[in-house]
């Protein structure tokens, strides 16, 4: 297939980790436990399966973590695209509710309505809820996939109808401790 000239000129045009909550000064908290799945390893690709709505399932992995720190009352969840070539980064998930009891979350629980007791979903990218797999322009390159995992001292409340900004005004100066898994998707 001929390469995208669109996603060509683009090439250089990325949103940047910097825009990542992840980066926040208000969300910063030690890294204190993992991110893992078993469906990819950090920094590599994530499998076709997982990829957008538009051309595939649109399924989202499987994802475990270690114990988080003690006082952890809630577990909040945000996928982010940094290499879209915006201003800011698409958001692939927003997830709240997340019991800290939990040891993960099984395939597919990024759905809305979760089937995950409790687990709950802002809006995401294009103002819709639950998971919303790989779409990157064709031919702009690898893309980062940023699942930030963050530990709460406190609980979020309901999520019908946040957005990205008011869950992070919500969590700030609240975050205990963090994961971080990244993965890649590229369409050539």
């Amino acid at each position: 297939m001929p390469a995208n000239p669109l996603g060509v000129a683009l090439r250089n045009r990325r949103a940047g980790q910097n825009t990542l909550v992840w980066a926040r000064a208000d969300l910063q908290a030690p890294e204190n436990f993992t991110l893992t799945s078993p469906a990819f390893d950090h920094g590599a690709p994530l499998p076709e399966k997982y990829r957008g709505r538009l051309f595939g399932a649109n399924v989202s992995p499987a994802l475990e973590w270690t114990q988080p720190p003690a006082g952890t009352v809630e577990l909040v969840l945000v996928v982010q695209d940094p290499d879209v070539p915006m201003a800011k980064p698409a958001t692939h998930a927003l997830t709240l509710g997340i019991d800290p009891a939990f040891k993960g979350l099984p395939e597919n629980a990024l759905t809305d309505p979760s089937p995950v007791p409790g687990v709950r979903h802002g809006k995401g990218g294009l103002g819709r809820r639950g998971w919303a797999g790989p779409m990157p322009i064709r031919s702009h390159g690898p893309h980062a996939y940023v699942f930030q995992l963050f530990a709460l001292d406190q609980a979020t409340g309901p999520a019908a109808g946040r957005t990205l900004g008011e869950v992070t005004a919500a969590v700030a100066g609240h975050v205990i401790g963090r994961a971080r898994l990244d993965g890649t998707y590229e369409i050539r």
